[in-house]
């Protein structure tokens, strides 16, 4: 197949950017391969493909033959081991070949086909003299779209999850203007964090590596075909061959930078306050509400461990107002290093502090005055500016030490870094646009990346313990500063489901650490949203509550005693999983898999799943179904392929098919993947409030399953030399028993002595029999807390429950039969 013309794919086309453009033209000359680099030179530009691996290359096309050098913001490793390729030379094109691909290149005209080893077409440019093409500053390509071709990924968009025949335009911001039911709130314009990545259900991802602003048209104006330019820079863009969703974001994470391991404690509760007073109301803020907050958490039974305190901790400053960081306590404030001493007293793991990027002066400092006349500022309109130059090391290493400094010494250990998309376009209370020109335009959306980059890095090093920032705006490679909200989303029904699909987007493009605010975050809610919101948050990768209205801030309790319970009792749930948070977080760091995962992540050939974007998986076992309707007390759920059991009644039922189920208002639809392990640890008032003696194995019998349990000391870099542990936990039911194999940890890392307490949903008779190692257990008379060992057998729930003898010291096999 590979050896026949692709005439067929020559279609008479002109896009808007290719129309009196520059096209590649016809192969000229100088075709060399040299070490993992072929080179071509067309009749208008040079085209080098630089193999990266068997599956991925990169195809870079310039006019003016110079390539750009590398950046190291976006993508992080360019240095590729030798890939055995091969290059040839035909008649009328070339074909370069992989163990996995291969990739013929027409010569007149110049257009780039890849096809996997059994022929079949992955992708192809198409145009009547070449696929791509430069017009003025913008570059781009045009691409045949196959008939049963869809596309995921683009980055945190509210729109729409599958992007067949819809236009996209990446650049970081958001929509403006008033008023909010239509301007700053239009979740078609929303692009807080944009990633010029997708993935494709033919098997293949691409990632324009380009900061410009990027459009892509895909299949919008033409159902065969699509395409996608940035305004300006280099042709570059990589190639990656799956064929499945999993093995893609591996192969773009690998190109962009996994997500760390956050410290454990991290996948607690994150409680955000403006302390008391919010925009209008700064001089009601005082550190004593912040700490009178965090004892209220703990008196109220309610886990969190991290807190951060919003922009009214500062005085705004005399230049950029609102928009800008002094780096001065507002007067309110009259003891900060004690209100920082009371809440670690308090057990709160970190504390940290709003920023915006910009400099200014206040009553006793004057950072920006410093900064401009030390050239630490980058510059506006050929004059000092505001901004912290991010991308200059010593202007960073200055704003660490004279700005972040002086709050971190009293206690601080993470910064929210907002407003990231001001450089260079309109800040959210400011007409003020930044830097502008060229050189402005394309550092834009890089912009995020080093504001965040620069805190994560610093704190990770003073804390002497794995890094944590937050941030809302980002770009490709934010993943490795984690972590991302979603962004200021007004407490409203409409926007609820929206948030879902954000989250789902983001993760489908390789960003997994991902928060919202639970309940919304402008105005009051309505307190059954903010109730089925909460569902939602606590069953997030992170868990967030933070919110601007005065003067309920989305406090649980100032939403009812609803609120306040369904809040609590999530959250304890939530602290109780974080063993399998924790597990499915390794997984995420070493394949770039998120952990909250769109349903075609791992379903692409099933159609059904292309559309569903208000349900989940949460790792690779719980299915999360939000209730996104006012009012609504059921809801229909799609099920995946294989068997699946509801969590709350263990009832079970067949995959590859819609079912309605209950859902009033306590309840958040869940379901657990047949054969699904999830380990538990006992309920917790923070992390780390008492040791993890038992570990409660809830288990879902389904043929034969194996679960490898993660666990570190949760809070060093040790992981990234191995100094971590896995157990490996088989599950086997077979007609007349039950085995369940947990074998004893393996890796540098010891964890902590623990029994299991095995909690199965058992759908056959009572059993005769349960053994440890070969010796029979006792027979209890109730429902066992681990403590010791034994079984008990529950008809009316029918629930299993097995309380181990032996420790994570010795292998254990517990036979039912």
């Amino acid at each position: 197949m590979i050896n026949k013309p692709l005439s067929f794919l020559c279609i008479l086309f002109c896009l808007p950017f290719i129309g009196g453009a520059q096209e590649a033209g016809n192969y000229k000359t100088a075709f060399k391969k040299q070490d993992n680099e072929v080179s071509f030179e067309t009749t208008t530009a040079k085209v080098k493909i630089d193999f990266c691996s068997d599956g991925v290359f990169r195809v870079r096309s310039t006019w003016n033959g110079q390539f750009e050098s590398n950046e190291n913001l976006m993508v992080i490793k360019y240095n590729w081991p030798a890939v055995q390729a091969t290059a040839e030379e035909k008649k009328d094109h070339f074909l370069l070949s992989t163990s996995q691909l291969d990739i013929k290149i027409t010569k007149a005209p110049f257009l780039i086909s890849v096809f996997d080893k059994k022929g079949r077409l992955l992708s192809a440019e198409t145009g009547a003299r070449s696929g791509m093409a430069k017009k003025g500053d913008t570059v781009g390509v045009v691409k045949a779209m196959q008939g049963d071709e869809h596309f995921f990924g683009f980055g945190e968009r509210m729109d729409f999850l599958d992007r067949r025949h819809k236009k996209v335009r990446l650049d970081v911001g958001r929509g403006k203007g008033l008023p909010h039911a239509i301007g700053a709130y239009n979740i078609l314009e929303a692009n807080y964090s944009p990633v010029p990545f997708f993935m494709s259900t033919r098997g293949y991802g691409i990632f324009m590596h380009n900061s410009f602003a990027t459009n892509w048209d895909m299949g919008a104006t033409r159902k065969d075909q699509y395409s996608f330019e940035a305004v300006d820079g280099e042709m570059d863009y990589y190639f990656f061959y799956g064929p499945d969703f999993p093995t893609l974001l591996n192969h773009y994470t690998q190109l962009t930078g996994k997500s760390p391991m956050l410290p454990d404690f991290a996948l607690g509760l994150h409680v955000g306050t403006y302390a008391g007073g919010t925009w209008g109301h700064e001089d009601e803020t005082s550190g004593e509400y912040v700490v009178a907050l965090a004892k209220r958490y703990r008196e109220m039974g309610i886990p969190a461990d991290l807190l951060w305190i919003d922009s009214t901790w500062r005085l705004f400053g005399e230049n950029g107002g609102k928009g800008a960081t002094s780096f001065e306590w507002r007067e309110t404030f009259t003891n900060p290093k004690s209100m920082f001493d009371s809440l670690y007293a308090m057990d709160y793991k970190m504390v940290g502090l709003h920023v915006r990027p910009r400099f200014d002066n206040a009553k006793k400092l004057n950072l920006l005055d410093q900064a401009r006349e030390k050239g630490y500022t980058y510059p506006e309109d050929g004059k000092p500016g505001e901004f912290v130059n991010f991308f200059d090391e010593k202007a960073t290493d200055w704003w660490w030490k004279n700005g972040v400094m002086r709050v971190a010494s009293m206690g601080a250990k993470f910064l929210k870094t907002d407003e990231g998309s001001a450089f260079g376009a309109l800040a959210n209370e400011s007409d003020k646009v930044g830097p502008t020109g060229k050189e402005a335009e394309r550092l834009h959306n890089l912009f995020p990346l080093a504001y965040a980059k620069a805190p994560f890095e610093k704190f990770q090093q003073l804390n002497k313990m794995r890094g944590l920032n937050q941030t809302r705006e980002g770009y490709a490679g934010i993943q490795r500063y984690p972590y991302l909200f979603a962004g200021d989303w007004p407490s409203e029904w409409q926007y609820f489901a929206p948030v879902i699909k954000a989250g789902l987007n983001i993760g489908l493009s390789g960003i997994g650490s991902w928060a919202h605010c639970m309940g919304g975050f402008e105005h009051i809610a309505d307190p059954e949203l903010f109730i089925r919101w909460v569902q939602f948050g606590m069953f997030s990768p992170i868990a967030m509550v933070f919110g601007m209205d005065h003067p309920g801030y989305k406090e649980p309790w100032n939403y009812g005693n609803d609120a306040l319970r369904n809040f609590k009792n999530y959250d304890v749930l939530r602290y109780r999983m974080i063993p399998y948070l924790y597990t499915e977080m390794y997984e995420q760091h070493t394949t770039g898999k998120p952990l909250m995962r769109a349903l075609v992540l791992d379903n692409q050939d099933d159609e059904n799943t292309y559309e569903i974007a208000d349900q989940y998986m949460l790792g690779k076992q719980l299915l999360v179904c939000p209730v996104t309707t006012k009012g609504a007390v059921t809801r229909s759920v799609y099920l995946p392929k294989g068997n699946w059991y509801n969590y709350w009644t263990g009832e079970k039922h067949s995959g590859e098919q819609y079912v309605h189920v209950v859902a009033p208002l306590d309840t958040i639809p869940l379901f657990v993947k047949g054969g699904g392990i999830i380990p538990m640890q006992p309920q917790m008032a923070y992390s780390g409030e008492k040791p993890v003696d038992v570990i409660t194995l809830a288990i879902y019998p389904d043929k034969k399953s194996v679960y490898s349990l993660y666990e570190d000391d949760g809070s060093s870099l040790a992981y990234q030399q191995g100094a971590y542990a896995q157990t490996k936990i088989t599950a086997d039911l077979q007609a007349n028993q039950f085995n369940l194999a947990i074998a004893k940890p393996v890796g540098k890392f010891n964890p902590t002595k623990h029994t299991y307490l095995a909690k199965i949903y058992w759908h056959g008779s009572k059993p005769n029999v349960v053994q440890e190692n070969g010796k029979k257990l006792q027979e209890a008379t109730a429902v066992l807390d681990g403590k010791q060992a034994g079984w008990y057998y529950d008809a009316q729930t029918r629930l299993l429950w097995i309380a181990s003898q032996h420790s994570n010291s010795d292998n254990i096999d517990l036979t039912v039969k």
